[in-house]
């Protein structure tokens, strides 16, 4: 089957180099030895694109230059009004090329081009302007009020701050993390997945572009265990910010700490919707389906863990499935597409694997998922979505698996609702499901997690906190007014009184 939506110009441009070079200090170079990776297209797993493979000699070139940056642009000293301005005119030039960065997160990721066009790209737009008017807004210098000083706090940037980004949304994320980080004055070094470094690649030339000065935007393409773990390792770095699995994290983490670099980290998650039985059903059916099934089910908060009224269980499994069944499977620049490929063959087989353990250990599956077939794709990365049932102490309704996979539990009370949310190690994303707002407000308190959401779920609302504990997470979240002050040092003056 073809590819229903042709690829901009612009597009096609951009692939074309061999290799696509790395951006450090404001420029397009290529490794420091000449070394390359692939990128693919997981729809049909052709080589989208050759990229410069940053090393460890690469990562320090783009500490250097964020730190010089730093130092002698003037980036963080520019009044915050300035900063504001050029932050402005980099979101509106991410919205004039809106269409051009979608198809190249549709290409690398696999979902549907219409959720990178009209969900992922915008939202990156909405993130900086949102952070640079807070910036405008915020006072960064509060008098102290005690007896026989004069005294005061004053807040300035760090410095340079490292981030190391997935391959689920690159976009988007990079929006989220390095918003409030430029708003507050800090340059950046981004190392994006080396399975989705191309979007991430391609706003450098919006940065450019929008006259932000050389060096406060570096991306470093590359793999973790070599560009990842020398960004993490290095010690001209100020703060770190990871989103990713825990087992990295930990990794990260271990690496800041000998460095004594404050870190965030952004973790995985086994997300729960507690349904109770006074809902509509066909409606939580469908809206629950289309949450797991969104980006594939590579959604750290997405619900995963469906724990059921026992009352309507008979009602509502039937339901789920059938409306499963209808999600049309394809590629990502296929306009019919509702969901595309798993990002990789690695995490199609991982999410295989994990069908075939609940099977093992004795689960029964509702809707078995299993490998799909796509006409005109043979070689794509596609999984059907399943719907699984068993023991809460089974490995799939334990564990992760970043796909769209939904494990489903019943209940009998309230209690034991939230007894079976918060067994999990995980703490990121949860919600409740009822017409009895109270009951509804009160089990949203009760789940132990970051974010508890009321009749829907993924809501990502600019100015609330989005951050996960537990396993899920530390050291702060995105989206809120908090966030900014990550990204600021907090530095006290004082000088007695006569």
């Amino acid at each position: 089957m073809p590819k229903s939506i042709e690829l901009a110009p612009e597009v096609k441009d951009f692939l074309a180099p061999k290799p696509i070079p790395m951006f450090i200090g404001g420029k397009w170079v290529e490794a420091a030895d000449k070394g390359t990776f692939q990128s693919f297209d997981p729809g049909d797993g052709s080589v989208l694109a050759t990229v410069a493979e940053a090393q460890e000699a690469d990562v320090d070139a783009a500490v250097k230059a964020a730190t010089e940056a730093f130092r002698k642009s003037g980036w963080p000293r520019m009044p915050t009004n300035d900063r504001a301005v050029l932050l402005h005119r980099l979101a509106d030039l991410v919205d004039k090329h809106r269409s051009i960065l979608a198809q190249l997160e549709s290409l690398d990721v696999g979902k549907p081009y219409e959720a990178a066009r009209d969900g992922d790209i915008p939202n990156v737009a909405q993130t900086l302007r949102w952070y640079a008017d807070l910036a405008v807004h915020t006072r960064l210098r509060e008098p102290i009020a005690v007896t026989g000083f004069e005294a005061r706090q004053v807040r300035f940037p760090y410095g340079p701050v490292a981030f190391i980004l997935p391959w689920n949304f690159p976009m988007l994320l990079v929006g989220w993390n390095i918003a409030p980080a430029l708003a507050a004055g800090n340059t950046v070094i981004i190392k994006p997945a080396e399975d989705t470094p191309l979007s991430t690649l391609y706003f450098c030339k919006l940065v450019s572009e929008a006259g932000i000065p050389p060096g406060v935007v570096n991306v470093v393409p590359g793999y973790g265990e070599k560009a990842g773990k020398a960004l993490s390792d290095h010690p001209g770095i100020r703060r770190m910010g990871f989103t990713g699995s825990p087992e990295v994290g930990r990794l990260i983490a271990a690496a800041c700490g000998r460095n004594l670099v404050p870190v965030k980290l952004e973790l995985g998650g086994k997300g729960a919707a507690v349904v109770f039985d006074d809902v509509d059903v066909e409606s939580v059916a469908r809206d629950l389906v289309n949450a797991v099934t969104f980006n594939t089910g590579q959604v750290c908060c997405t619900a995963t863990r469906w724990v059921l009224h026992e009352k309507i269980w008979d009602q509502f499994v039937p339901l789920a499935t059938k409306f499963m069944e209808e999600v049309r499977i394809g590629h990502g620049l296929d306009a019919a597409t509702q969901m595309g490929p798993a990002v990789s063959e690695k995490q199609r087989q991982r999410i295989l694997g994990y069908l075939q353990r609940n099977e093992a250990e004795g689960g029964e599956p509702l809707l078995p998922g299993g490998p799909a077939e796509v006409a005109g794709h043979p070689e794509g990365y596609y999984v059907k979505p399943a719907l699984l049932a068993g023991s809460p102490d089974y490995t799939a309704c334990r564990e992760e698996i970043f796909g769209p996979v939904a494990f489903l539990l019943k209940f009998r009370d309230e209690s034991e609702a939230v007894d079976l949310v918060n067994r999990s190690p995980y703490g990121l994303a949860n919600s409740v499901w009822s017409r009895d707002l109270a009951r509804a407000n009160r089990v949203a308190e009760a789940l132990v997690a970051g974010n508890s959401w009321i009749n829907a779920h993924n809501l990502f609302p600019h100015g609330v906190p989005y951050a996960g504990c537990n396993l899920s997470g530390l050291g702060g979240g995105v989206l809120g007014p908090d966030t900014y002050f990550d990204y600021l040092r907090p530095q006290s003056v004082v000088r007695p009184l006569e």
